[in-house]
């Protein structure tokens, strides 16, 4: 055998024992067969003598040999390097370790690992619905929708109406996830998304007061770990609406820090109602508490102390949540904050040397101490829910109100949202839509049968906010001064205002995007790395070490599979990555996306490897990774529902806009990674292992934009499926239904409007004020009697699209009665007068 085609086919092995992950001995085994190949000359130069490439291949075969015996490998390798770790390794806090053991792990393990199993993908069901939920969604959801009068809401009152309060605690919205067993509707997780999310579309100011009862705050907590008594009192009130919850956990000098609360009680015996009795005496300052103005019952989250050992936990016990009705004696619930001129109720509450009964601990006195895990266990699967849901339906809202607008407004001869100006804004919109609906419809699929995806929960937080801030800067961009506007009559201000909040709330931003996702998933996600560091963490350093062991191997040959498989990918252009059976036009996609897979796996594992704990402070490497493994996951959830939705041939184009995009973003995320690597020597191999081609993504081209856009700009399936799950109102009275009407008026008239177009540009029509053009045209037999009906229906329905509101200077003075203050001193002095 020629010696290039040995090398050749000693190369092809090495790939092949590497990306298959070959244990110890069969590495050894093969290459102690090729060197002695080579030797006796059946490869190489047919020598057969004992040379250099000899001496080159039995060394590392001995050594592999001889690693693979037990005793010497753990001598060797293993305990130098467990005791090397496990004395450098800072511990996991308490807290840490909560969060981490709070949440589970699903597909985002599969990206970690470079190797995404698609059926496991295709298991997640599709949106399911019962009976009962799509009859409340197309019921009472929709009904609130056509009840709620925005501008009467967020300027005229700055108040939830009422009315509003009345209905929805009369039909149960405040208990969507209250067990019925406990009087509430006991909606799945894919229910409630939907719900808030049509809500949303309609009011975030409304939306707001049914998504936190239903999201983490008391009836969850004590739905899951509250006493048999506590459920038995307090559910059924909840899920009425006879009850009013707010959750304090934010307090002025704990924010995105909530752990580090100075809010503090104390364990001892005292007397509620004329009573002896063992409890609590709390002192907190909280603020940003939404429902705090309104609530009768607060949630309360605080660290506990136990000095005399009542509770037998120890002295410091933790962080602890009680339940404590707001009429309570020494309770002061503040007046309102404003957040963004919102009209939902948002506010601060304090308390000092508050005496609480032990019962009142969510869970009871058993639960003390355990506060953090429950809070990090619900919010794991409550940030999958709440957030997500509202923004796509707000990105969805956007989209449809912004292609009906620019269809029906005209500059230029020509209707805007035909503008490559303006097709580019409508273009991003539509991926959106799209994306983030199939990423919520995913996630909440997850939360519905068990799950609680702390890492996705995460992304999917900061991931569809921002979209939506980008969904809502774009349709004002569309709009112009129709959007700047406000009145009325305008549909996009109270998005406007309200998406800094949403930005804000449920970990920030920055916070979930930098500290959050990456360093978490790292942790959590990835198939070693966790398992490591809960071996050398455990007490028993002979049960750690076998354990490290097992992880420390399936590490090593996880790397060496990432680092060749991520270059074999990578120079053959992801064409043997893995595709479904099935997949119907998408196996492209598919293998791309397992391409990325592969090199995400290699640039985070070697980023946790050398960077260590020094991650955290690497944020905006941790940053750049989170944007990576968010866009692997949102295109996972857009092939998925590319197929749930019976893969329309309409929607390709929206496919394909979203994977180029997608992988691109995944291409500039990756390589922001690596070009800021703080160590030189793997920098350049990563640029090698990862981009040995160069970056070979690209956007989408303007011709793909195009035809995703051309699918919503008139009435049809292709509008209504990418919009899906929002209120539609088809009122001309309401302005949203107005743009419906004249939309499907303006489509109508298309061809006497290009007609009438004509003529004028002819000359031979006049159209200025003062004349009646429509009529001329109809006189001189340029359009037919019906064609200018229409016209003059659609051109009136135009008018009263684009026109904006106006007031007398006297209804836009502030109407406050009182001025804002900042300290509870202000508030006790006017409790006083």
């Amino acid at each position: 055998m020629p010696g290039s085609v040995f090398a050749i086919v000693a190369v092809a092995l090495v790939f092949l024992l590497a990306m298959r992950r070959a244990p110890l001995p069969v590495w050894a085994a093969v290459v102690a067969a090729m060197t002695f190949f080579w030797q006796t000359g059946i490869a190489g130069d047919g020598t057969g003598a004992f040379g250099f490439w000899s001496l080159v291949g039995w060394l590392p075969a001995l050594g592999l040999a001889a690693l693979s015996v037990p005793g010497v490998r753990r001598a060797v390798i293993i305990e130098p390097a467990f005791h090397k770790i496990r004395s450098v390794l800072p511990k996991v806090s308490e807290t840490e370790q909560q969060a981490l053991d709070a949440g589970t792990i699903g597909f985002d393990a599969e990206l970690f690992s470079g190797r995404p199993d698609w059926h496991k993908l295709r298991a997640i069901p599709p949106i399911i619905l019962t009976a009962e939920e799509q009859a409340f969604l197309d019921g009472p959801t929709d009904e609130l929708c056509r009840i709620i009068d925005d501008w009467q809401i967020r300027h005229n009152e700055r108040e939830i109406p009422e009315e509003i309060w009345s209905f929805v605690k009369q039909h149960g919205f405040l208990g969507m996830l209250i067990s019925k067993a406990h009087g509430g509707l006991g909606f799945s997780a894919q229910a409630q998304s939907l719900v808030l999310g049509k809500i949303a579309s309609r009011s975030p100011d409304v939306v707001t007061i049914v998504m936190v009862p239903n999201s983490l705050g008391p009836g969850e907590l004590i739905e899951k770990y509250g006493t048999e008594q506590q459920k038995g009192h307090y559910l059924p009130r909840l899920a009425r609406g006879e009850e009013i919850p707010c959750f304090s956990l934010t307090g002025p000098t704990s924010g995105s820090d909530a752990a580090a609360m100075r809010d503090i009680g104390t364990v001892r015996r005292g007397t509620h109602e004329g009573r002896e009795t063992l409890g609590i005496s709390v002192s907190w300052d909280k603020r940003y508490i939404t429902l705090g103005p309104d609530a009768t019952l607060v949630g309360l989250a605080f660290h506990l102390f136990d000095p005399d050992n009542l509770l037998g936990k120890g002295e410091d016990v933790g962080i602890t949540l009680a339940i404590i009705p707001a009429g309570h004696p020494g309770v002061n619930i503040g007046r309102r904050h404003l957040p963004c001129g919102a009209a939902f109720p948002n506010g601060p509450n304090w308390g000092k040397d508050v005496f609480i009964p032990i019962d009142w601990v969510i869970g009871g006195a058993a639960m003390a101490g355990q506060g953090w895990r429950m809070l990090m266990e619900c919010l794991s699967a409550g940030r999958s829910i709440s957030l997500p849901s509202s923004s796509a339906a707000g990105i969805k809202t956007m989209l449809r109100f912004s292609t009906a607008y620019g269809r029906v407004r005209r500059q230029f001869g020509l209707p805007v949202a035909r503008m490559e100006g303006l097709e580019e804004p409508l273009a991003r919109m539509v991926e959106s839509a799209y994306v983030s609906e199939a990423a919520r419809a995913v996630t909440a699929a997850m939360v519905s049968r068990g799950e609680k995806p702390a890492v996705i929960g995460a992304l999917m937080k900061y991931q569809t906010t921002e979209r939506m801030r980008r969904a809502v800067n774009d349709a004002m961009d569309l709009h112009g001064g129709r959007g700047i506007c406000d009145g009325p009559s305008n549909y996009l201000q109270s998005a406007y205002q309200m998406v800094p909040v949403a930005i804000t709330v449920e970990g920030a931003n920055i916070l979930t995007r930098t500290l959050i996702t990456f360093a978490q998933g790292a942790l959590r996600s990835h198939p070693c790395l966790y398992r490591e560091v809960q071996a050398v963490q455990d007490p028993d350093a002979r049960r750690g070490l076998a354990a490290f062991e097992d992880a420390f191997l399936d590490h090593v040959s996880f790397s060496l599979a990432n680092v060749l498989g991520s270059f074999f990918h990578n120079v053959t252009g992801g064409l043997f990555g893995s595709a479904p059976d099935k997949s119907h036009g998408t196996a492209g996609w598919y293998r791309q996306l397992w391409r990325a897979s592969r090199n995400f796996a290699l640039t985070a594992d070697l980023s946790v490897a050398l960077l260590g704990g020094g991650l955290k402070t690497k944020q905006k490497l941790t940053g750049r990774l989170a944007d990576a493994l968010s866009e692997l996951y949102l295109l996972s959830c857009v092939l998925k529902r590319f197929e749930d939705d019976g893969r329309p041939d309409a929607d390709r184009a929206i496919v394909e806009l979203a994977a180029r995009n997608g992988l691109y973003r995944f291409q500039e995320a990756l390589a922001g990674t690596i070009d800021n690597f703080p160590v030189a020597w793997t920098r350049v191999a990563m640029r090698v292992l990862v981009f040995p081609l160069g970056r070979r993504f690209r956007p989408a081209p303007d011709r793909v934009g195009k035809d995703a856009v051309r699918l919503v700009l008139v009435p049809g399936e292709a509008r209504d499926r990418l919009t899906r799950y929002i209120h539609v109102s088809r009122d001309p009275r309401d302005p949203t239904g107005l743009l419906e009407v004249a939309l499907e008026k303006v489509v109508a008239a298309e061809e006497a409007e290009k007609k009438l177009e004509r003529a004028i540009r002819a000359g031979s029509v006049r159209r200025y004020h003062g004349i009646d053009w429509i009529g001329d045209a109809a006189r001189q037999g340029i359009l037919t009697d019906a064609e200018a009906g229409l016209l003059r229906e659609a051109e009136a329905l135009t008018d009263r699209v684009i026109a904006v509101d106006h007031f007398d200077p006297a209804e836009l003075k502030p109407h406050y009665t009182s001025i804002g203050h900042n300290s509870r001193a202000d508030d006790s002095m006017a409790a006083a007068e």
